[in-house]
């Protein structure tokens, strides 16, 4: 069958449509994007204000047409951290569907986490032994560890790029001080879960999806995104320890000139770089794999377990 996953996140919305049935690979069939921000469009409190709100249905619409037009059968709608987060979430949902048809599920951040890891070790499989998943989203950093399919630990911290970019880095290129204070911020807040997963033991494999690990790694040397999804793409710490500086001295526009760097993220890469290279030495990681597969695939994978149980 042809399924949709519309993903509300926090920097897109982002509608995959794939061909899948249980037992099988999904294979992509159409991706359909727009750029919408929602961690930034919250207001002093906390809420997605009018504007947001009303850019938010018509994107969805955008999506919800795109969804038909591509044949797809079933749409899986679900949302993330900025409208989990938003303090009017409830009328924000009740808004969308009443506007669009379309009920997003909330999901929790350890779902989030969850879901990523499933994808993650489906794409490796078990010879990959004990995983340790991280992703940095725009708002919000999910890690999660485990040897099986569902994790032995995940946890949520409020450490996504766009998040961290619009509450502590307003200046471009960013501040000294601006750096350093977020620097302790992120360190302080992912040294806080470090014991929730060393209990477990050393994992076999380490690997990170997001936009935001891609991004590093690509200015590290990796491969680009047109030479395929089965190219191992690597992401060392050494390079990120050597460019988290410079990323941090360049402007927003120069850091777009960047190999692999698109415009509308090269705000948030020096933030989303600060989360990496402290979540890599925080947990004593010098190399990691860089994962194709994350949360929207984790959602599809669900799906058709659920119908291949049915």
């Amino acid at each position: 069958m042809r399924l949709g996953v519309l993903d509300v996140g926090s920097n897109t919305v982002h509608l995959l449509v794939v061909d899948a049935h249980p037992g099988a690979r999904p294979l992509p069939a159409h991706s359909h994007k727009a750029e919408l921000r929602l961690a930034q469009l919250l207001d002093e409190n906390g809420a997605i204000g009018p504007h947001g709100v009303d850019r938010l249905i018509g994107v969805v619409h955008e999506a919800l047409q795109a969804a038909e037009d591509k044949g797809v059968e079933e749409l899986l709608p679900f949302a993330t951290s900025a409208v989990r987060e938003a303090s009017n979430a409830d009328d924000v949902l009740a808004r969308v569907q009443t506007e669009t048809g379309a009920q997003l599920q909330v999901l929790t951040g350890a779902e989030e986490a969850r879901l990523t890891f499933l994808a993650a070790r489906r794409w490796f499989g078990w010879s990959a032994g004990k995983l340790l998943v991280l992703d940095i989203g725009g708002g919000s950093l999910e890690i999660a560890y485990g040897i099986d399919e569902d994790p032995d630990a995940a946890v949520s911290l409020p450490l996504g790029a766009g998040r961290l970019t619009s509450a502590w880095l307003p200046d471009d290129p960013p501040a000294t001080e601006d750096i350093r204070a977020l620097r302790r911020h992120v360190r302080a807040e992912i040294a806080r879960t470090v014991g929730e997963f060393s209990r477990f033991g050393a994992p076999d494999h380490v690997v990170a999806t997001s936009k935001t690990f891609r991004q590093l790694a690509r200015i590290g040397g990796a491969a680009r995104s047109a030479d395929g999804l089965y190219v191992q793409r690597e992401l060392k710490r050494q390079s990120l320890e050597a460019w988290v500086p410079r990323l941090a001295g360049m402007t927003t526009e120069e850091r777009a000139e960047l190999p692999g760097v698109s415009d509308g993220r090269a705000a948030q890469l020096v933030a989303g770089a600060l989360v990496a290279e402290a979540a890599m030495d925080l947990f004593g990681v010098e190399t990691l794999e860089i994962c194709p597969w994350a949360l929207r695939e984790g959602i599809i994978l669900r799906r058709l377990d659920h119908m291949g149980s049915a």
